[in-house]
C-alpha cells in the first residue's frame, strides 16, 4: 500500500506500507516521478507503516531506475522519515549522508507536529 500527495509546488507526502510486488513498485515509482517532476528544493514527509522487505522483482524494477530516481531525489532539501522502528530512521538518516544537499531526518510516527516544523526550517 502506498500513497503519494502533493501538498504544494514543493512539498510531497508519501506514505508507504506492506510487502510491495513488481507491479505495485512500478506503480509507486511512476507516480513518484510524474507528481515529483516540477519540485525545486522541495520537502517530503515520508510515513512507513508496517515495513516489510519489498519481493526481489520489486527491488529489480526499483534498480533498474535509479538513474531517474536518482535525479528526482535531488529535488528535495529535506525528508521527514516517520516510522516505529528505530532502525529504519536511523537508516534513512544514513542514506540521507549519500546525497548531496538532502537532508534526512527520523521521527517517531507520533511525532508528525515536529516532523513538519523540521520541514520548515
Amino acid at each position: 500500500m502506498f500513497e503519494i500527495t502533493q501538498c504544494g509546488d514543493n512539498r510531497i507526502d508519501m506514505s508507504f506500507g506492506g510487502k510491495l510486488d513488481s507491479e505495485e513498485m512500478k506503480a509507486l515509482l511512476d507516480e513518484f516521478v510524474d507528481k515529483t517532476k516540477d519540485v525545486e528544493n522541495g520537502t517530503m514527509l515520508y510515513t512507513i507503516h508496517e515495513f516489510d522487505f519489498p519481493t526481489l522483482s520489486a527491488i529489480g524494477v526499483e534498480l533498474t531506475r535509479l538513474p531517474e530516481l536518482f535525479r528526482h531525489t535531488r529535488k528535495f532539501k529535506k525528508v521527514a522519515v516517520l516510522a516505529e522502528q528505530q532502525w529504519i530512521r536511523k537508516i534513512s538518516e544514513l542514506e540521507g549522508m549519500l546525497f548531496p544537499g538532502l537532508d534526512i531526518k527520523g521521527f517517531p510516527p507520533n511525532d508528525t507536529e515536529n516532523a513538519e516544523a523540521w520541514l520548515t526550517q
